[in-house]
């Protein structure tokens, strides 16, 4: 990694920057307000995007504060700046430095507001990123498991959004065709797998191909990023994902809750999501029933949500459809009555073991007993409450 700070200022970029600019392999451009304040960040710019225009190098671009719009068009506090600087400067410069910003700011990068609200995203996405090891230029098959609701699409996504400037092409490809029960797929459906595949990866409607060397034709040449979501088959994978059907540089990632299939198709580097702490539980409920990280005044109290994260077997998904379930209510816990807390805890449980999480204590009790032991108080506003919202 090269560090401008101690280069001398100058009018022109200095020789030692545009050197260490040419050599890397990536680029990673920070865009803030103030960014085109500097006529020397602007060339610097120029620089960059020439070196991935010329040598392929890899741009990657962190909106920290600034909207990409006000980047591509120069509005907004970044356009004042903007416009500050080529007061200074000739027409020429600012209409190269109008094209290089309209440019950057169609990369699809990180804006610093996209994932605040995701709890513990960033750790995820750092774990990856080096299974991945952008820098090695032959390809590589990367695998995310874990169960169901715990994450790993969210994850992907942003994978996604993050990398994908990165490549000459990509996708984020889901609903895989899969095989009838019994049999293995059909030679019409593993061309329309391809045939999906391409679609996608080229940004091509109705493709149409004869044969399935299809990919290793069209994309043997090309840098790519294909996400593959909720693989269930290893037939799947021999289908769209053989390692030597893509140009140098290409990065496979695959998503399934089967760690087995991924080991099948010989893919060793592997990321498993694990459940997130009760400290990120605990937030991830509150973001969703209270859009802020913990329970305001009034609404539940910090035990109650304690307790909810717990019979939730911290599964995020579990947490995300209970606390949008609690949006804008107020529910105490301990001000229901006996009978209906039976009720909320058996609910809660049986929830959590139905999303594939084992909880510490099982449910327990007749279900049917206490929902007619409640109705005997179906007159309380609070046990009314407690069933049209868990029911």
């Amino acid at each position: 990694m090269f560090n401008d700070e101690r280069i001398e200022r100058s009018q022109t970029i200095a020789p030692a920057l545009t050197q260490a600019i040419r050599e890397s392999r990536i680029s990673i451009v920070v865009l803030s307000k103030n960014y085109a304040s500097s006529s020397w960040c602007l060339d610097e710019l120029l620089e960059i995007l020439n070196c991935k225009e010329n040598a392929g190098q890899i741009v990657m671009t962190i909106f920290h504060g600034v909207n990409p719009s006000d980047v591509r068009k120069q509005t907004g506090e970044f356009g004042i700046a903007f416009k500050e600087t080529c007061a200074r400067k000739t027409k020429e410069e600012m209409i190269k430095w109008t094209h290089a910003l309209n440019f950057v700011g169609n990369i699809a990068g990180v804006h610093s507001k996209d994932f605040d609200d995701i709890v513990g995203l960033k750790a995820h996405l750092t774990e990856i990123e080096s299974l991945l090891y952008l820098d090695y230029d032959k390809v590589k098959m990367v695998g995310i498991s874990g169960p169901a609701g715990i994450g790993k699409s969210t994850i992907a996504r942003a994978l996604h959004s993050l990398l994908s400037s990165s490549f000459h092409h990509s996708c984020y490809m889901e609903n895989l065709i899969e095989s009838k029960a019994n049999s293995a797929l059909e030679y019409r459906s593993k061309l329309s797998l391809q045939e999906q595949l391409l679609s996608q990866v080229l940004n091509l409607k109705d493709i149409r191909i004869r044969h399935l060397g299809a990919i290793r034709e069209r994309l043997h040449d090309q840098r790519v990023l294909i996400i593959l979501d909720d693989v269930k088959e290893a037939e799947q994978l021999e289908v769209l994902a053989d390692i030597k059907w893509f140009g140098p540089g290409s990065r496979i990632i695959v998503i399934t809750e089967n760690k087995d299939i991924l080991l099948q198709h010989g893919i060793c580097d592997i990321y498993h999501v694990g459940f997130p702490s009760q400290e990120d539980a605990l937030k991830i409920f509150c973001l969703y029933a209270f859009r802020q990280t913990s329970p305001p005044d009034g609404y539940m109290k910090l035990h109650e949500c304690e307790m909810v994260v717990k019979y939730c077997g911290s599964l995020p998904l579990n947490l995300h459809v209970l606390g949008t379930a609690f949006r804008g209510r107020r529910f105490i816990y301990l001000s229901l009555s006996e009978k209906s807390q039976a009720l909320f805890d058996y609910l809660i449980r049986c929830s959590a073991l139905e999303n594939g999480r084992e909880t510490d204590e099982p449910p327990s009790g007749d279900l049917t007993k206490i929902l007619a032991d409640l109705g005997e108080e179906i007159g309380d506003d609070l046990d009314i409450e407690l069933v049209s919202l868990l029911i």
